[in-house]
């Protein structure tokens, strides 16, 4: 028991962390959250990750993760905690698994090193709180590292074909990002497993099937639905979840072209100093640079089963980094969670390794120039939220990294502490900051409160960017979901006998409407309203047909690419309903007759 103590208080630790005023954030992202409220009303729309109970549209993603947020809120009720607790319990999981996985390369010392780093970073703070489908792919991706790990050890094509069905079900939450760390997982099996090549071949065969059939049985199952069978597949524009996949949420990620996209690509440039800029420094890059000069040492220090940890998670960073780093369509700052865990991990598997052989000067070299980058990276991050903060990391780090130089003579118990607080407390002190916000809308960003404006709570990021992270009426609607009043609630729910109570152009319209009415909310041209669902046809058909109470009027965005069908159903109505106004929102009874 003494001995899983460290564990136990690490893992205790982090539940604090991710659970302490969860419900303060509310709908969290208000997307996702609709499809979970659907998915506990309908097991159709559950299983399609339909907006709506009456499954008119899917979210843009493979819906894993809204099956896990569908049951909860079936089991305990619709409400912001039965949403986002899971995804906090997925955190503590997942630093559960990366302790477990590192200590069986480099010891228990490395792995509680590496569950706090991934604890206490800061984005991952804020995914494991929120309702993204993040947390549930970090969560599978590593478990399917703990699979080829153990995999490894003993050449088993059993272990090997489990790291397949754990990556196969992360892209049923993300699709193709869950496959950034294919390459590192077989790198390492071919390269360490002991057993002869032909043989290990024939097992990433096999790790590469399970994949395909984890991942692609539901993929099959819809594909072959007929098209009235199910929901529109939302994101696409053929109703695909192969397009879907292959286009918008995947190859067009990287070359800028996701047909359907709002606002025609220009998401930043990339680079080699994307992860460290003003966008994305203070939610991963506090330790980012230790962890490659890390990684370089420590696979000089280490032993040959700490290398093959560090070869398995230096492949996952960098093959991640890179891409994240250079692709060219729809990325957001939030997308670095992925980062976390091999961070994490290169940190402790290194500082082991190097402090092992402390008394060896080149040894202590390192060891002191890894915590001396560490703490100009989090003096350089902290400037623009806290000089005093930031100054006091720089003075701690510069004095452990002198006492890590001297290890051979200054005591452990001394250095060691200063050391580790050195460290952590930057990124401890901005993850608890960003755990002490609420935070809402389609893009969250890690950081602390300082402000609000008028629009919505404002976050300043590193480098003084801001982001407003609640309001209304960002972007037109598309990022944030109004919150009905009275009036209108009241209106809504008045609609018995209807397959959808209202339609609203955009996904978040028409989800901060359904969760403030708990009615079904047709959402029209899907999330950015650039999908054709359904088409000025198909929306009249449901007109006549009785299925549509009424129409919500809105902001529309202009549709640069895809579907114009939204803002063609959006004129009709204007054109031949008369519009009346309940709470400031434009109101079309569908069923009153034509205007003119």
């Amino acid at each position: 028991m003494r001995a899983r103590l460290p564990l136990l208080l690490l893992l205790a630790g982090t539940a604090v962390l991710y659970l302490w005023r969860l419900g303060d954030s509310g709908w969290a992202n208000a997307y996702y959250s609709a499809a979970a409220q659907a998915g506990a009303e309908s097991w159709h729309a559950w299983f399609f990750g339909a907006t709506d109970p009456a499954g008119g549209i899917t979210v843009d993603k493979t819906p894993a993760a809204t099956w896990v947020m569908g049951l909860s809120a079936r089991l305990f009720g619709v409400d912001a905690w039965s949403v986002l607790v899971p995804q906090a319990l997925m955190g503590v999981a997942s630093v559960s698994l990366l302790y477990a996985t590192v200590k069986r390369t480099a010891g228990a010392a490395a792995g509680l090193v590496a569950g706090a780093v991934l604890a206490l970073t800061p984005v991952a703070v804020l995914m494991f709180r929120f309702n993204n489908p993040d947390a549930l792919m970090v969560l599978l991706l590593v478990a399917g590292a703990y699979c080829t790990v153990r995999a490894t050890e003993k050449a088993s094509a059993r272990w090997l074909a489990l790291a397949g069905v754990a990556v196969g079900f992360a892209f049923l939450a993300k699709m193709l990002q869950a496959f950034l760390v294919l390459p590192a997982f077989g790198l390492v099996y071919l390269a360490f497993a002991p057993a002869p090549v032909l043989r290990k071949l024939w097992h990433l065969g096999a790790a590469l099937g399970a994949v395909v059939v984890a991942g692609g049985w539901w993929v099959l199952v819809v594909e072959l639905l007929p098209a009235g069978s199910r929901p529109y597949i939302g994101g696409s524009q053929e109703n695909s979840v192969l397009e879907l996949a292959l286009g918008y949420n995947g190859l067009g990620r990287l070359t800028g072209e996701e047909i359907g996209s709002v606002g025609g690509g220009g998401w930043g440039s990339g680079g080699w100093a994307r992860l460290l800029g003003d966008e994305m420094g203070g939610q991963i890059a506090w330790l980012l640079p230790t962890a490659l000069v890390l990684l370089a040492a420590g696979w000089w220090a280490g032993r040959a089963a700490e290398r093959v940890g560090l070869a398995l998670w230096g492949g996952w960073l960098v093959v991640t980094a890179v891409v994240f780093s250079f692709m060219n369509g729809i990325i957001h700052a939030y997308y670095t969670v992925a980062l976390a865990p091999a961070i994490g991990a290169l940190i402790g598997i290194g500082a082991v390794a190097l402090w092992r052989r402390r008394q060896e000067p080149v040894a202590a070299a390192a060891l002191s120039g890894a915590l001396a980058v560490t703490a100009l990276q989090c003096y350089l991050l902290l400037l623009d939220w806290s000089t005093a903060l930031a100054a006091l990391v720089l003075v701690l780090g510069l004095i452990a990294a002198v006492g890590l130089f001297l290890a051979s003579t200054v005591p452990s118990a001394v250095v060691v502490p200063v050391a580790v607080v050195a460290a952590l407390l930057g990124p401890g002190a901005y993850s608890v900051a960003t755990a002490a916000t609420p935070h809402s809308g389609a893009i969250p960003s890690a950081g602390p409160a300082v402000t609000n404006r008028p629009g919505g709570l404002v976050l300043m990021g590193p480098g003084g960017t801001v982001n407003n992270v609640g309001g209304g009426g960002g972007m037109g609607g598309l990022l944030h979901a109004p919150t009905p009043g009275a009036g209108l609630v009241g209106l809504l729910r008045d609609s018995e006998g209807f397959t959808w109570a209202a339609a609203a152009v955009g996904s978040n319209n028409a989800a901060g409407y359904q969760l403030g009415s708990g009615e079904p909310v047709l959402a029209v041209g899907g999330f950015n309203g650039t999908d054709p669902a359904p088409t000025l046809e198909e929306f009249q058909e449901m007109v006549r047909s009785g299925l549509i109470h009424y129409f919500l009027g809105g902001a529309l965005m202009p549709a640069e690419t895809g579907s114009d069908a939204s803002r063609r159903i959006a004129e009709w109505v204007a054109d031949t309903f008369t519009a009346t106004t309940v709470d400031g929102v434009d109101v079309y009874d569908l069923t009153a007759g034509a205007q003119r």
